[in-house]
């Protein structure tokens, strides 16, 4: 019998959907490369896919089983020799999709990710493998392999989440909240800034619920000032945060500490008392724009970044036109709306008085259309400041530089284009003076030493 090797069996990863499935993905890269796996980012290149599956809504759904279908289909045209299932899709639909799609080699939960090494060689052996643990069995510590460029690195400090919003499957995927031991967190965090690693994006499903669960109260800021006190970090930036939540204790740290760039998250969803109240959520649009003034009293010069949905069911027109008032009082820097997916096994998904996906799709069109204005005011304001922009790209053909600023969260948000008369290197933090903008962009020059 043929010894396995695992040096000899080369794994590719595709990782879909939000940030806290791209730091399970790097785990398991980081534990297949411990075991000895040889890790390439070209699929084609690859003799095992792991489609690393988002399963929050439809389109999500669908993009991770066109590419599931994609995957299988390839197998025996070239090196590829195994699909490997993981993922929010394969913790969602576990037993449906492992039968549904027989082509899958290995379907593993989201609570069976740290048995992906043994789990590949099985399957290459020829046999079939379909584990399900329960979602709190999911690894959050590990050496990692960063998918993203080397100075900057998503820090999870918590997963799973208790706000049981009526929209929302993450509950029953992910399991409850759990936060990481603050030690783990901080020792992650160091490992990594040795390696280079200059802007810490911190996420959870919640992160302002971050030691509840373990130190019966919020940690949040307390960690944060730890995560500034590291050798080398430039940049710590607080991702989907809970408005309920945000404290004068954790403003008065933002505002205190330079390393804490001033940049908030809070995904509100709506400022219909009657809509937020069906969503399991709290407040109305008074409260809201009062936390929104507090926040920008507290922290000056801080960009906020929301999130909206459009199309709960019941929303009326009376609803949606609120929001539409909100959005233009509240002038977000940053915004994204999204039109609600009606989702099986959440208690909105059953719920009377859905909405057509037409007039869903409308009216989040119309929120972006008010967004679109206010973002370009925005940008045409920084014109004639200057910016600290973190090289991202070099684009040799226009030869101009690409990055973001303190301003800019990675993926979500606008860039910064530059030009400058030295090289600079990837990872490079450099001063830019803004010269134009567009809706979403700035161009400008750097600033010459």
């Amino acid at each position: 019998m043929e010894r396995f090797d695992a040096a000899n069996v080369t794994v590719g990863m595709v990782a879909l959907g939000c940030s806290k499935n791209q730091v399970d993905a790097e785990l398991m890269l980081g534990a297949l490369k411990k075991a000895g796996y040889a890790i390439s980012p070209d699929p084609d290149e690859c003799d095992v896919v792991i489609i690393n599956t988002c399963g929050f809504i439809e389109s999500a759904k669908r993009e991770s089983i066109e590419n599931i279908l994609d995957f299988c289909g390839r197998k025996g045209s070239g090196r590829l020799k195994l699909v490997v299932v993981t993922g929010c899709l394969a913790e969602r639909y576990r037993e449906e999709l492992a039968s549904e799609i027989p082509e899958a080699d290995v379907v593993l939960s989201i609570g069976a990710n740290d048995e992906i090494a043994a789990a590949i060689k099985k399957g290459l052996g020829g046999e079939r493998v379909v584990k399900f643990y329960a979602p709190e069995n999911l690894p959050m510590e590990g050496e990692r392999i960063l998918a993203n460029e080397p100075f900057f690195a998503y820090l999870r400090i918590a997963d799973g989440c208790d706000n049981r919003c009526t929209y929302c499957a993450i509950p029953m995927i992910r399991g409850r909240y759990r936060s990481r031991p603050m030690e783990s967190i901080l020792a992650e965090a160091e490992k990594l800034a040795a390696k280079g690693v200059k802007e810490f994006n911190v996420i959870a499903q919640d992160t302002t619920r971050y030691g509840e669960d373990l130190y019966g109260e919020r940690k949040l800021p307390e960690l944060l000032e730890k995560l500034c006190a590291i050798d080398g970090v430039k940049w710590v930036r607080i991702l989907y945060g809970y408005p309920d939540r945000v404290t004068d204790e954790l403003l008065s740290v933002m505002a205190k500490e330079d390393k804490i760039v001033k940049y908030l998250d809070i995904p509100l969803q709506h400022v219909s008392a009657k809509i937020l109240k069906a969503m399991n959520r709290h407040g109305s649009m008074t409260e809201t724009m009062e936390l929104i003034r507090k926040i920008r009293r507290e922290v000056p010069g801080i960009v906020l970044r929301t999130t909206l949905l459009t199309g709960f069911p019941g929303e009326s027109e009376h609803d949606f036109e609120l929001l539409c008032k909100f959005v233009k009082a509240a002038k977000f820097e940053r915004l994204g709306c999204f039109a609600y997916s009606q989702e099986e096994g959440t208690p909105a998904g059953d719920m009377p008085d859905q909405i057509d996906e037409e007039t869903k799709q409308r009216r989040a069109e119309v929120i972006m259309e008010i967004q679109a204005e206010i973002s370009s005011a925005v940008c045409r304001r920084r014109v004639g400041s200057t910016l600290e922009v973190v090289t991202e790209e070099f684009d040799p053909r226009r030869k101009l530089y690409c990055g973001r600023s303190q301003y800019d969260a990675p993926d979500i948000d606008g860039r910064v284009y530059f030009k400058s008369e030295k090289p600079r290197s990837l990872g490079d933090l450099v001063n830019v003076r803004i010269e134009k903008s567009s809706d979403y962009d700035l161009m400008g020059s750097a600033v010459e030493e």
